[in-house]
């Protein structure tokens, strides 16, 4: 396969204000669609979230043609190599919030967030013994994978963190704390959510866990499992040494397990860790239940 037909996946976001951002949406749309990549984009008034796949020739003029836009000029792209297309359809959609809060008060990151550590700068700072480690996203996603001693949010949805911290945090105010998400989008939220709460030492893993498990010194280190993406590949490994260990936990009987599926059952569709044992034996179902109501 020559260079520029291989697949690559872009993750990438950026805070800015958009002008006409529904209409900049629909024609990013004609563009992306025009240009053959696949994938899923956010418009909003305060920017733009994505991942899309796509050659390498596609996915370059992809980057180079939305920097050519000064809104976007400056925007980071996390690349990840692909064997084929990481989505099967193109989506750009035009949504009040990058990522859904719907918290009470106003939040721009390009004014309030926590502080930005690099990978190197992350990984030191897991491995001292005052610092607490929140994972920043939902508690499905920490299951399949997380950092070392994270604490896991039993949240299923990321507008719920605000109540959660509230319910969950608050004796921790006066402690540092390190957040963390897939491609660092939702920490920019997050850590502004926990200044305005009143925590003090808030610190946010800059391009999320992507970055850090790209990173050629880190390596990955003290992440354990895979990182769930929200494309076709479900998981994608962080850690690339040996010290890596298994921690998702099949949904059936436990076993060591990093492959989520959705229940086989269409009016379910309950995404749940398996290992390849139950898949099998389990026809891909959930629940007894399901797998009675889909034969019967």
């Amino acid at each position: 396969m020559s260079e520029n037909n291989k697949y690559r996946v872009l993750l990438f976001y950026k805070f800015v204000t958009v002008p006409d951002a529904e209409q900049f949406a629909a024609e990013h749309l004609a563009y992306c669609r025009e240009l053959n990549v696949k994938g899923r984009i956010l418009i909003a008034d305060e920017g733009i979230n994505g991942t899309l796949s796509g050659t390498t020739l596609q996915t370059d003029k992809y980057m180079n043609d939305l920097k050519a836009n000064p809104l976007f000029a400056d925007i980071v792209f996390k690349i990840d190599e692909a064997d084929q297309h990481a989505f099967k359809k193109m989506f750009v959609r035009y949504k009040k919030e990058l990522v859904t809060l719907r918290y009470e008060k106003p939040l721009d990151p390009n004014t309030l967030s926590g502080t930005r550590l690099s990978p190197k700068e992350f990984h030191e700072y897991l491995q001292k013994e005052d610092v607490i480690v929140l994972d920043g996203r939902s508690d499905y996603e920490y299951d399949l994978g997380h950092f070392r001693n994270a604490i896991r949010p039993n949240l299923e949805t990321f507008k719920e963190f605000p109540k959660w911290l509230r319910e969950n945090m608050s004796e921790l105010k006066d402690k540092p704390i390190i957040t963390y998400c897939t491609g660092g989008i939702r920490c920019e939220k997050l850590t502004g959510v926990m200044l305005n709460e009143g925590f003090k030492d808030v610190y946010q893993l800059e391009g999320g866990i992507v970055t850090y498990g790209q990173d050629e010194e880190v390596q990955g280190r003290l992440f354990d499992g895979k990182c769930y993406v929200f494309d076709e590949r479900t998981a994608v490994t962080i850690n690339h040494t040996d010290e890596s260990v298994i921690v998702g936990k099949c949904h059936h009987c436990g076993n060591p397990a990093e492959t989520y599926i959705n229940c086989a059952d269409d009016s379910c569709h309950r995404q749940h860790l398996v290992c390849p044992e139950c898949e099998e034996s389990r026809r891909g179902f959930c629940s007894a239940e399901c797998e009675d109501h889909v034969v019967a």
